[in-house]
């Protein structure tokens, strides 16, 4: 075999027959690399990956928190001017007339299923006592039920035990719109069967001799009215025209019914 193999070197030979056994070999093996290659892939793909997971993951975190600023800068950024919207509205409000106004600003929301009321930040020694309406920049808000030296608590309308004598229609009919708790629509009471009261229909404070509250004051609007089978009064559902659900600043009106 040594005598053959350096023979075929010095004739040329061998390297063509090698280089044939090393193709054949290549291409018989080219399978096998593929099969391992597809295998080994993905699994240093991964392995990859993993060593950049850290960097990513904090990348992800980042990214999050960035987000997070933004939204609470947009929130913030409603929410100052839901407030100056509220603010500058309580410079004009066309129902107040004559009457002294104390702007106060709500510091505390207590409410329940039936009870509903605010807390603001000015009492008695800023000239609030109980009983005085208190408005916001769409109508009627409630009323003082507690007052302390520098703060004082309001019974928003929607309360349940907050009632409120009122008129509608062009010829100013009597009734009541009564609190039903909070989130719950107000009921319209007192208004005969069969009393035509379109959607939208206004319920404002009456300011009848001795009312608790002076007269023109928006209340809230139909939302739904209808005869009952053996009623004697139609069912009228309301609902405020203050926003309750986001009160920042409202107005104390100083005023009571002997005034």
């Amino acid at each position: 075999m040594s005598v053959t193999i350096i023979t075929l070197d010095a004739r040329g030979s061998l390297r063509s027959v090698t280089s044939g056994l090393r193709t054949v070999a290549s291409d018989s093996l080219a399978p096998v690399r593929d099969v391992v290659d597809a295998v080994t892939r993905p699994v240093g793909s991964f392995l990859a990956g993993s060593v950049h997971y850290g960097a990513v993951q904090q990348q992800d975190e980042k990214l999050r928190a960035e987000i997070g600023q933004l939204r609470q800068q947009v929130l913030q950024q409603n929410d100052a001017e839901q407030r100056l919207r509220q603010l500058s509205a309580l410079d004009n409000l066309p129902f107040v007339g004559n009457l002294q106004e104390v702007a106060c600003q709500v510091i505390a929301t207590d409410t329940s299923d039936f009870a509903a009321t605010v807390t603001i930040d000015k009492g008695r020694s800023d000239g609030v006592t109980i009983g005085m309406p208190v408005v916001g920049s769409g109508g009627l808000v409630g009323q003082v039920v507690l007052a302390s030296h520098h703060t004082a608590t309001v019974r928003l309308v929607t309360d349940g035990q907050s009632v409120v004598g009122a008129s509608y229609g062009p010829s100013g009919s009597p009734a009541i719109v009564a609190g039903e708790g909070w989130g719950k629509p107000l009921s319209g009471q007192l208004v005969p069967a069969d009393t035509p009261l379109a959607r939208g229909t206004l319920f404002s404070t009456s300011g009848l001799q001795g009312a608790a509250f002076p007269p023109g004051i928006p209340v809230a609007r139909v939302t739904s009215a209808s005869t009952g089978t053996v009623a004697s009064q139609e069912i009228v559902t309301l609902a405020p025209v203050a926003d309750l659900a986001h009160l920042r600043y409202v107005a104390v009106l100083l005023w009571g019914p002997a005034s």
